[in-house]
C-alpha cells in the first residue's frame, strides 16, 4: 500500500521503520508473534475502535496506533488511513506559511 503513494522514504530508526514525505507520517514499531503494531499520524483525531491508542500533540497532530494480527485486517480502511497520514505527512494540512 505504501508504494502506491508518491515519494515515500523509509526512515529505519533503533526500534521502528517510519514512512516519511516532508515529515513521517507511519510508522511500524514492532513485529512478533502478537502482530504488527504501526501508527498514523491525523491532523485531527480520529476515533475507532481498531485505534489502541491515540495521542494528541498539538491540535493537528495526532498519532494513532493499531495492530494488525492478520493480514485480512489490511484492509480499505487501512489504506484509507495512509492515504490521510501520507497527505498530513506531505503537510497539506497546513497553510503555505506554516510549513
Amino acid at each position: 500500500m505504501l508504494e502506491e503513494l508518491d515519494a515515500v522514504v523509509a526512515a529505519p530508526a533503533k526500534t521502528r521503520v517510519g514512512f516519511q514525505v516532508r515529515m513521517i507520517f507511519a510508522s511500524v514499531n514492532r513485529l512478533n508473534d502478537d502482530g504488527l503494531a504501526a501508527h498514523v499520524v491525523f491532523a485531527r483525531r480520529l476515533e475507532n475502535p481498531r485505534f489502541t491508542r491515540i495521542e494528541s500533540f498539538s491540535p493537528r497532530n495526532h498519532v494513532h496506533n493499531f495492530v494488525i494480527h492478520d493480514v485480512d485486517e489490511i484492509d480499505d480502511e487501512v489504506k484509507g488511513w495512509l492515504r490521510e497520514a501520507h497527505a498530513v505527512g506531505k503537510q497539506q494540512h497546513l497553510s503555505v506559511n506554516e510549513r
